[in-house]
């Protein structure tokens, strides 16, 4: 028997774990996932995996929908939201063949896996270190409807200004509108509740750096984590989705990713801090270069912002993203790179300044993406860019040290921007993916579902009545 297994199954017996319960990502980036008793995890489990249909996963149709998830063991922790004492794994996907069964080359976390493994083909690096920032709403209760004669949303934040008005246990510690970065107690009521997530999240194996109160005072958090690969940070990043909104619930609170629940308020992205490195060392330090930047990190951010706007289409693939993408926010709508820029699509951090920390993050990616296709494009994009030798400076992407909000608008029409919409980004994806098919990373029929079902969305959305639609035209 498999050394790990036997020690899996000696934690079942020692720990009395009556289920196991394995994870699965579907096209868009939720977890799925299906249980079984503890006592049926084996050897042939290991060997053979667990079949499902895959044809509900959102995939591209293949030749046979039934597919295998094969867990990994590594990923095993006991799942503090079930009641049942329950063991959690996530794991891969393959389609059943004779002789043997192959990886399903849409599954998210093999695309991830082939994006690395094309990153070592090409010799530049051997590995990438990814750090997201997670920010989110906390609201105390959120209902929707979405009928033919009732539209609309409403949302409880009790720490919100627009809160002072209530009469049920309001003690008046409220954070005013765009003022909660870094609030205090009493203010910060949620505190407590980002503790125990991170102490969760710590639980889990994920490395959390700090965690505070955002710029939108009716309840927006963020909790940032240290580098690790890429590929066990897009394990992470759904795990930690997983334990905030699970905490959240617990608590008798809810929790959002949505990049703009809020009209007029900061929106939540997911800044995505990285660098390479090949036998070891940093790829991209120069202490000549610009913000000590190599030309190789030089032109991975080349790379970048020649490829933003497609690659919007799948780090901001929800009509909820271009209201986040805005003018006048910290959101970036522009495309360039700076040092210590926030405005800047490409911001170069100001502290981080020894070779083993020397990185840049890019500003515009938000939590709705699927983070296995987002990072496996991030880094496509980039390869691109060292592979052709893009030099940002020379397709004038910057540096742009200065704000980019204050331009006046025909400065403005001089840079290029990122879409609008998510229909914009969709159509700039149809017109530049060359480069995520190199070397079968994405396979053709994976972009064509992801481009298909996120135009639905659009379409489906835009068709529906705003109620700002009434206000402006209903007495025309």
């Amino acid at each position: 028997m498999d050394t790990k297994l036997d020690e899996v199954l000696r934690r079942i017996k020692d720990e009395q774990i009556e289920m196991v319960d394995f994870k699965m990502t579907d096209v868009a980036g939720r977890w799925r996932h299906l249980s079984i008793p503890a006592e049926r995890l084996t050897q042939d489990t290991m060997e053979h995996g667990i079949g499902f249909d895959g044809s509900n996963y959102g995939y591209a149709p293949v030749e046979k929908s039934d597919m295998v998830f094969v867990p990994i063991l590594e990923s095993a922790q006991i799942d503090p939201y079930a009641n049942v004492k329950t063991l959690s794994m996530i794991g891969d996907v393959c389609v059943i063949e004779h002789p043997h069964n192959r990886p399903f080359d849409q599954y998210p976390r093999n695309v991830a896996k082939r994006a690395l493994e094309y990153m070592h083909e090409t010799g530049i690096a051997d590995e990438m270190l990814i750090g997201p920032e997670y920010e989110f709403y906390i609201f105390d209760e959120v209902t929707y409807k979405n009928r033919q004669e009732d539209v609309g949303f409403t949302i409880r934040a009790s720490q919100a200004a627009w809160s002072s008005g209530n009469e049920n246990n309001n003690q008046g510690y409220l954070i005013r509108h765009g003022a909660g970065y870094h609030a205090s107690l009493p203010m910060d009521i949620n505190h407590d509740l980002r503790s125990r997530m991170c102490m969760t999240m710590a639980d889990w194996g994920i490395d959390v750096k700090y965690h505070h109160h955002e710029v939108g005072g009716c309840g927006q958090m963020e909790i940032e984590v240290e580098l690790g690969d890429m590929l066990t940070m897009a394990d992470n990043t759904l795990t930690t989705k997983y334990i905030i909104k699970n905490e959240a619930v617990r608590a008798g609170r809810t929790a959002t990713f949505m990049p703009k629940p809020i009209a007029g308020e900061a929106g939540s992205g997911m800044h995505v801090h990285m660098l390479l490195k090949k036998d070891g060392k940093p790829v991209f330090y120069d202490e000549n270069g610009y913000a000590q930047l190599s030309d190789t990190a030089l032109y991975f951010i080349g790379g970048l912002l020649t490829h933003a706007r497609s690659l919007c289409a799948i780090t901001n693939p929800s009509t909820n993203s271009y209201k986040r993408l805005v003018p006048g926010f910290e959101a970036p709508v522009t495309i360039g790179y700076a040092m210590a820029n926030r405005s800047a699509v490409v911001r170069i951090p100001a502290y981080a300044k020894t070779p083993e920390t020397k990185r840049f993050e890019l500003r515009n990616p938000d939590a709705t993406c699927n983070p296995y296709y987002a990072c496996a494009a991030i880094l496509m994009a980039g390869l691109d860019g060292i592979e052709k030798k893009i030099d940002p400076k020379a397709a004038g992407w910057g540096p742009m040290d200065f704000n980019l909000y204050t331009l006046s608008e025909e400065e403005q029409k001089k840079i290029a921007g990122l879409p609008a919409s998510l229909e914009e980004a969709l159509k700039a994806l149809e017109d530049d993916h060359d480069y995520l098919t190199k070397g079968g990373v994405f396979p053709q029929r994976l972009l064509d579902v992801h481009i298909a079902r996120c135009r639905k969305e659009a379409r489906d959305v835009s068709r529906i009545p705003h109620p700002e639609e009434f206000a402006l035209y209903y007495d025309l």
